[in-house]
């Protein structure tokens, strides 16, 4: 996941105006922020999806269906998180985890990064379902179609992350250092390498936030129908999660474009434009894996039933008395007037 352009990775850096290569810059203070990031980011995601994870585990025999795609949701954060400290030593020292690390560690990476952006689509069709349809309980109905739908996300997710088992260890003189990065050299077709870009953006975005796009612009629509606190509830953690997802993930995806076709030379830059292109990459690459931070947040901790079932457990463990347990039902039960089996 290193950025960093050097000889072997470049293809669109030399033979500018002054026929010469672009002199290499060291990122000092934005490979220390990096690192602090991914550190105090992979830190906070286990914290939050390791307690989403026992939270619905511990309620399991009430699960719904949208409690399996959070089940899923909050374990591919979590394997995602556990790939940033890696990242964090790759950022200071370069890769010194060897080759058949870098491929496994970019794996797992990659596969959790497309597992979770398609499981908040389907959360947000599971949404659409429930509120707008009104099929309440068709996650208790038909429990093996919701756990296809997860088998056949990890699948696509793994299909999608297939390219990174070309990922190999480079070591670059100039900076002293390995990456662990894609073999941009050689006679590989750039046509080809092209079109695998552009086939996982769409099929691990684009496609993904029209359907978010989609099923929350109607279920909005819907709820601008009903009246009460379950209406400004619902819209104000829908418009919390699209926000999020287009704020931590689009500069991304809009950077990666622009990388990608100056590696596959579909567009030349300047030493300069090339210098800010890479500063850009690790910026939105750190925004872009914080969301995994964010996540548990949005989908569990700001949801009435996940917090009854957060009390539920913690009073089941003595850590809190069964009356505040009690009294924290009651406020919920006259506030949202029996409508706590929505999620979201």
């Amino acid at each position: 996941m290193s950025f960093y352009r050097n000889d072997n990775m470049t293809t669109g850096l030399d033979n500018y105006a002054d026929s010469s290569p672009c002199a290499q810059e060291e990122y000092v203070t934005m490979k220390t922020i990096t690192a602090v990031v991914y550190s105090l980011g992979c830190l906070l995601a286990v914290t939050g999806n390791v307690l989403v994870l026992v939270v619905i585990l511990h309620n399991r025999r009430s699960i719904s269906s949208t409690d399996v795609y959070l089940l899923h949701l909050a374990t591919a954060d979590l394997l995602f998180a556990l790939t940033l400290p890696f990242w964090a030593v790759d950022a200071v020292s370069g890769w010194v985890f060897g080759d058949a690390m870098c491929k496994v560690i970019s794996m797992l990476q990659e596969v959790n990064f497309y597992s979770g952006i398609l499981l908040l689509a389907c959360i947000s069709v599971d949404r659409y379902l429930a509120i707008v349809r009104s099929v309440q309980s068709h996650g208790h109905k038909r429990p093996w179609m919701v756990k296809l739908v997860c088998a056949i996300v990890w699948l696509v997710a793994l299909l999608l992350s297939l390219p990174v088992l070309y990922n190999e260890v480079f070591y670059d003189y100039d900076y002293d250092r390995s990456f662990c990065n894609e073999d941009h050299s050689g006679d590989f077709d750039k046509t080809w390498k092209l079109g695998i870009k552009v086939c996982r953006l769409v099929i691990g975005f684009l496609m993904p936030l029209a359907t978010m796009v989609f099923c929350y612009s109607v279920t909005v629509w819907k709820l601008c129908q009903t009246k009460g606190f379950l209406k400004q509830k619902a819209m104000k953690v829908i418009i919390a999660v699209v926000l999020a997802f287009l704020a931590c993930w689009l500069p991304y995806h809009l950077t990666m474009v622009v990388d990608t076709l100056v590696r596959v030379e579909r567009i030349k830059l300047s030493c300069i434009e090339l210098h800010h292109l890479d500063r850009a990459v690790l910026a939105t690459q750190c925004l872009a894996f914080l969301h995994s931070c964010i996540n548990p947040i949005l989908y569990a901790f700001i949801g009435v039933k996940f917090r009854r079932n957060l009390v539920k457990l913690l009073a089941h463990k003595g850590l809190i008395k069964r009356s505040e347990e009690s009294q924290f039902n009651k406020s919920r039960s006259s506030s949202v007037a029996g409508q706590t089996s929505t999620t979201i």
